[in-house]
């Protein structure tokens, strides 16, 4: 039996267009995550941007939920829901997060379309590249590098408008470091989708690396059934099974982003975007035979075991990911759900641990830095307690703290000297919410002499 010939992979895919369920699909998913992406920060949320990562003030603020680093938990949840979220998905269904969501493929669509409609189709692009430079072709080489650093500019700025408000970049007033930002974002965004593209995907992301791991036969990926396939070409006999084969069209590697021959089986490169389901649904359609010649499938089902309706639930790592998952979203809720509306630090002055008032009173002094994570101004009042007689230098002093605002304030307690002897004495400082009667209490330490 001779080996198949092996053609070389060109230096630059140029995929050719298709169009289908999930063609669409992809399609909806750019105009999302898109929209999401660069509509985001332009949102507004109490007068303030929605969503705000203040990294000079150590504050983020996620459509009036206000976060500090005190908060820190909540982002380390939000990796680990994110993770095992992927690792669920893998093992159910393939890469469909590579095929539909991954910015890598949202970005190298888009950019795919500018270069489509500047350099026209994919043999229009493939002629365009075999062709000696001239006038016409270095304009639209030109004019579509162009198009695509202004958008690759656009995602910068949009990027950096997570960091500092949108609103005032948009009117340019930006700093050297939201400058620097700017460029960094959008060069690497026009060098990854414009330049390297499927290369990323092959040669630079590790999940393409290990997501296979996470494989069973029961997982759902994108196969091309060789029973019903083979042997492929447009001469077959005229057999039933074989009209309903493969006519080893090649539209299917032609439609491919990474370029490569699914009927050669699952291999790393594949990112379950099935546009060569699309491509081969469409010529089964002209042929009159039944689709899904290459479709979404198991091992199990295509070794002819009996098919299921969907994915199973019923595996071991399913139920485990589905537990931890489970537990980790439920206890994160709801700490959120149950988190104080204010947060307080104290702090001791150090430049001066113990002095007596006027009165004859031994005097220490704190700072008490307030954080406000509600949205709306909030009013406090300070008392203490832990020894004999401890008061405040002026009981029943109220703060007022704005919304999602921090105020530090200096305050003095005071004791009698009998009620204090040398060394340190635990006390606490309660502080009360006078908007909604929540109270917070933090230990520090009274230094007696």
């Amino acid at each position: 039996m001779s080996k198949p010939e092996i053609k070389p992979i060109p230096i630059k895919i140029h995929p050719r267009l298709t169009s289908g369920r999930f063609n669409n699909v992809r399609v909806g998913m750019v105009v999302l995550t898109q929209l999401a992406f660069f509509g985001m920060p332009w949102l507004q949320w109490n007068g303030r941007q929605a969503v705000h990562f203040n990294l000079a003030e150590h504050h983020f603020l996620i459509f009036g939920i206000s976060l500090w680093p005190q908060d820190f938990i909540y982002l380390a949840a939000l990796l680990v829901v994110s993770a095992l979220g992927l690792f669920l998905w893998t093992t159910l269904a393939g890469r469909l997060w590579c095929g539909y969501s991954c910015p890598q493929t949202v970005y190298t669509q888009i950019m795919i379309w500018i270069e489509r409609a500047i350099q026209g189709d994919h043999n229009a692009r493939r002629k365009l590249d075999a062709s000696p430079m001239s006038v016409g072709k270095f304009a639209k080489k030109g004019a579509t590098q162009a198009v695509m650093a202004a958008f690759s500019l656009w995602t910068g700025l949009t990027f950096v408008g997570y960091f500092t408000p949108m609103r005032e970049l948009a009117t340019l007033q930006m700093g050297p470091w939201d400058l620097f930002w700017t460029l960094f974002y959008g060069g690497f965004t026009w060098l990854m989708a414009g330049l390297l593209r499927e290369k990323v995907c092959l040669h630079m992301c590790p999940y393409a690396r290990f997501q296979g791991s996470m494989f069973d036969d029961h997982t759902l990926v994108i196969s091309y059934d060789a029973k019903r396939g083979e042997p492929r070409g447009k001469t077959q006999a005229k057999s039933e099974a074989q009209t309903k084969g493969c006519v080893d069209c090649g539209i299917c590697v032609q439609v491919c982003p990474t370029g490569i021959d699914i009927r050669n089986g699952l291999q790393y490169e594949c990112i379950g975007c099935a546009a060569c389901i699309d491509a081969c649904d469409q010529v089964m359609d002209k042929l009159k035979s039944p689709r899904g010649l290459i479709r979404y499938t198991s091992a199990e089902a295509l070794q002819g075991k009996p098919a299921k309706s969907g994915p199973s639930f019923h595996r071991p790592r399913i139920v485990i990911y589905s537990c931890l998952l489970a537990g980790i979203i439920t206890l994160s809720t709801t700490a959120l759900v149950l988190k104080k509306p204010f947060k307080v630090d104290v702090l001791r002055d150090r430049a001066s641990l113990v002095e007596q008032s006027d009165d004859g009173l031994l005097q220490n002094r704190y700072s008490l830095r307030v954080i406000n994570t509600t949205e709306q101004a909030q009013r406090y009042v300070v008392t203490v307690e832990g020894l004999p007689g401890i008061r405040m230098e002026k009981p029943g002093q109220v703060i007022e703290v704005d919304p999602a605002q921090t105020e530090t304030v200096p305050v003095r307690v005071q004791v009698e000297p009998e009620s204090a002897p040398r060394g340190s004495h635990r006390i606490h400082f309660v502080i009360r919410s006078l908007n909604d009667d929540v109270s917070i209490r933090e230990k520090s330490s009274f230094i007696g002499e």
